[in-house]
């Protein structure tokens, strides 16, 4: 069965539409009242986000739209310290696409949610006319958080002596998103996750924490150019210390992609204290998605806000943010 005009016309096909995939795989108290607006509790500071996904191919070999954009709401929250409690969902469907594909998708929505610990509270369905190579779905969500009391980030926050740490292999997704659109064949898989344990893990542990980012569209270096900027500071980083999957190394190589500018949707880039980096180190190593963690530099008091990359061979590279577009387009 395909989607059809009708499937958005708001009567009976619609109700059926939202029964049959929607409702089955978000069953919540809240949702199931089917109301115009969701009343939940709440909380003295919240953080929000919202976020679309238009990714092609829908699936790709580690996970799917669906995964894709829980995780990427999800974890904007988290970067700011909060923690997600619920999350939207909005989808506009193009007419013709199979109605199994949606169901996986929805249902892989679903089973993120579960793993984050969030609550798909409500949402909505459109259905627009066959418009070429549309990728058969779009989905836009909005995520709220609770601000833990005293838990503050910014980019602004970086200090003289603090140091960088990524949580795992640089490239992931970017590089399984470009092997499917380019028919590729290899063992790379998207990095799509949340990171509720490990963000989790810094807080409850009293971390000094001066900022969170996950490094999606742009990479590494653009949220590095962006800190630098923001905090008026140098950060240094080193070439031999950046954790990339041998794998995606060699895909790089081939194509003349750079890892430091490529996207992912599963890692973070935190800048901490100095003398809680090795604790820091070890809590995200020990979390779900973190076994590959790596200090991989520092932060430098400095009026010239540039991000330096350390070669292997001994040499210096200045690092500014991605310029032009940044293809595929991963999310």
């Amino acid at each position: 069965m395909n989607i059809t005009m009708a499937h958005g016309s708001g009567g009976a096909s619609t109700s059926e539409l939202i029964e049959s995939v929607f409702a089955k795989h978000f069953k919540n108290d809240v949702l199931d009242r089917m109301e115009d607006s969701a009343v939940v509790q709440g909380s003295e500071r919240i953080a929000v986000t919202t976020d679309s996904f238009v990714v092609t191919p829908y699936f790709f070999n580690g996970g799917d739209i669906g995964r894709l954009s829980v995780c990427g709401t999800v974890n904007d929250l988290l970067m700011s310290g909060a923690v997600p409690q619920y999350i939207t969902c909005g989808c506009i469907l193009e007419e013709g696409m199979d109605m199994d594909d949606l169901d996986k998708i929805i249902g892989s929505m679903a089973e993120t949610a579960k793993e984050a610990g969030v609550m798909v509270i409500t949402g909505d369905t459109k259905v627009v006319e066959k418009r070429g190579e549309f990728g058969g779905i779009m989905i836009n969500t909005t995520g709220v958080g609770f601000m833990p009391v005293g838990v503050s980030l910014s980019p602004a926050g970086c200090k003289d002596g603090d140091v960088i740490i990524v949580s795992g292999y640089l490239g992931d997704h970017h590089a399984a998103i470009l092997s499917d659109r380019m028919n590729i064949k290899n063992n790379i898989k998207s990095d799509n996750a949340p990171l509720s344990e490990m963000v989790s893990a810094l807080i409850e542990n009293k971390i000094e924490l001066h900022a969170m980012r996950d490094v999606t569209r742009g990479g590494l270096g653009t949220v590095l150019s962006e800190f630098a900027k923001a905090s008026n500071v140098e950060i240094d980083i080193y070439q031999d210390k950046l954790p990339v999957n041998p794998e995606v190394r060699d895909f790089c190589k081939m194509l003349g992609l750079d890892p430091v500018y490529m996207g992912n949707e599963g890692k973070m880039m935190c800048v901490v204290s100095k003398k809680d980096s090795e604790k820091a180190l070890e809590l995200i190593r020990n979390s779900k998605y973190g076994e590959n963690a790596q200090i991989i530099g520092e932060v430098k008091a400095a009026d010239n806000n540039n991000v330096i990359l350390h070669t292997a061979i001994g040499g210096e590279r200045i690092i500014g943010p991605l310029y032009g577009e940044g293809l595929p387009r991963i999310c």
